[in-house]
């Protein structure tokens, strides 16, 4: 029987989802999408329930391949891209969660970050890793758990807990078999390399768990799971998972994942996807440049047979999530699409700026006591004008991002996008102008999952060479700025005087006494 699809699982900050590919149409056949709940339980904390992340992949697999009408026995293989750096421990023999999974966005550990820079061991972390200490990163996550939950820190000392990011262990899960006890020896620990980057326990230039490191935040080695590429065969799918045992054979974190599936594979090819975060990455080849700026360095896909392949990477930590923040506690809007027809009613947002920094700021500033505000107030101001500064917003952050990447030496000249908010036309021709650079938008903007089904395509021996891109994304939207007037550059200037003035204030506010 021939074997030509994909069956990708794309698991996400807020849902799982989960797309059946066709390698010969070049076309998504179905596509299925669970949220899940999030929990907050202190100020700061982000967690989700491992369980329900668990049962909502398994059951979006089942229903795409029920929706495709395509037997299990004509997937070719599995792709995994998740929601990369948050932590999840979980029992190496019964597979039960030592506790929830804490989220990328938790800030819990910013004390723990504080502590160890004053220990003088940032330098150490970034030359290894290419990261910064901050409690983005699962390090500090993973050993605030054997801290904090009895028993945890005996227990992963005497080799019974086993630590990953969500593809580590959702490839656990379905290799081993939604069973209660019985088959855990046939469970594989694995992990690609775009997801091991980012733990600050994996050096990327030797591509290994690194032991200072490991000593340094506490944790014990046989916790780690194995790492290969991201373009790799990763074990093979229990049985009463699918009914048919299926290969898993590509795996990557969701935004090295989306730079692959823009076919960003050379130096200089830059792109940005803008979901609940925004998250932007420039290609370096076979070189990890360290950022002068603080932006990230980051392992980029790769298949087996390459050599390995970096990225420098900003990132914003809240994009969509202001929008949902407008929805769901604020009542702006009752839908998404409200957002850009309130921002094109008006001329301006009337001299107001928000700084989202919910969760604190990224980079270029790493934060991570920064809270959100909102200057330039009136009794003017109106929630329209609220709307449009903050999707405003997520273009000046990524202004903030190409400003310090141009200071490192790299001068991007177009800018690729994807994820949710990719869809507002209004947002896009703001961000052209602000950033004076070519935006590309694809006819699909699954791009995350694309880039995972792509190395699951290449690994499976579906698509042979990398000249398949001219034909994947040969298609797509190219806005350009317009030619532009000296008083709308002056005004241009002046706006972003005034976002960076506001981002100081935040920063002066967050100051400890």
């Amino acid at each position: 029987m021939e074997k030509h699809h994909i069956l990708t699982i794309d698991q996400g900050t807020t849902s799982s989802r989960a797309l059946i590919y066709d390698t010969l149409t070049h076309k998504a056949v179905a596509l299925v999408q669970q949220e899940f709940k999030q929990y907050y339980p202190h100020s700061g904390w982000v967690e989700h329930d491992g369980e329900e992340i668990w049962q909502s992949t398994l059951a979006v697999m089942r229903k795409v391949i029920e929706k495709a009408t395509i037997p299990v026995e004509k997937l070719a293989g599995i792709g995994i891209t998740n929601q990369r750096e948050t932590t999840v421990v979980w029992d190496r023999m019964t597979g039960q969660l030592v506790y929830k999974a804490i989220v990328w966005q938790d800030k819990r550990t910013a004390d723990m970050c504080a502590r160890l820079r004053n220990d003088g061991v940032g330098d150490i972390v970034h030359k290894k890793t290419g990261l910064y200490l901050d409690p983005y990163f699962c390090a500090t996550k993973l050993s605030w758990i054997l801290d904090n939950i009895p028993g945890a820190r005996v227990r992963a000392e005497r080799g019974e807990l086993l630590f990953g990011t969500i593809d580590s262990f959702l490839i656990w899960r379905l290799t081993r078999g939604n069973t209660t006890n019985a088959g855990s020896e046939k469970a594989i620990h694995i992990s690609d390399e775009t997801n091991a980057a980012r733990t600050s326990l994996y050096n990327i230039h030797t591509h290994t768990w690194d032991k200072e490191l490991l000593k340094i935040f506490n944790i014990p080695a046989a916790m780690v799971p194995r790492v290969v590429a991201s373009s790799s065969h990763f074990g093979v799918t229990a049985k009463d998972i699918l009914g048919t045992p299926v290969p898993i054979l590509g795996v990557a974190g969701d935004q090295q994942s989306s730079l692959f599936g823009h076919g960003c594979l050379t130096e200089g090819m830059m792109k940005s996807t803008y979901g609940t975060g925004a998250f932007l990455l420039v290609h370096t080849g076979a070189t990890a440049l360290l950022s002068k700026h603080k932006l990230l360095t980051t392992c980029a896909c790769r298949r087996q047979d390459e050599a390995p392949q970096y990225a420098i990477e900003g990132s914003i930590f809240i994009a969509g999530a202001l929008l949902k923040w407008f929805k769901e506690k604020m009542n702006f809007i009752t839908s998404y699409d409200e957002s850009d027809l309130m921002a094109t009613q008006l001329a301006s947002s009337d001299g107001v700026y928000i700084v989202p920094s919910f969760n604190g700021l990224g980079p270029p500033h790493w934060n991570a006591r920064a809270r959100g505000a909102v200057f330039g107030l009136t009794r003017g101001t109106s929630k329209e004008h609220l709307i449009r500064a903050g999707l405003e917003a997520i273009a000046f952050q990524t202004y903030d991002l190409i400003e310090v990447l141009t200071r490192d030496g790299i001068k991007p000249t177009s800018l690729h996008v994807d994820g949710g908010l990719a869809t507002s036309d209004w947002l896009l021709r703001f961000m052209t102008e602000l950033n004076r650079l070519d935006i590309i938008r694809p006819n699909s903007l699954e791009t995350t999952a694309l880039g995972a089904t792509y190395l699951a395509a290449f690994q499976a021996g579906l698509y042979k060479d990398k000249s398949i891109f001219n034909e994947l994304n040969k298609e797509g939207t190219l806005i350009t700025p317009h030619l532009e007037k000296a008083s709308e550059a002056a005004e241009r200037a002046n706006a972003i005087k005034n976002w960076k003035k506001a981002v100081q204030a935040v920063t002066l506010f967050a100051a400890e006494d």
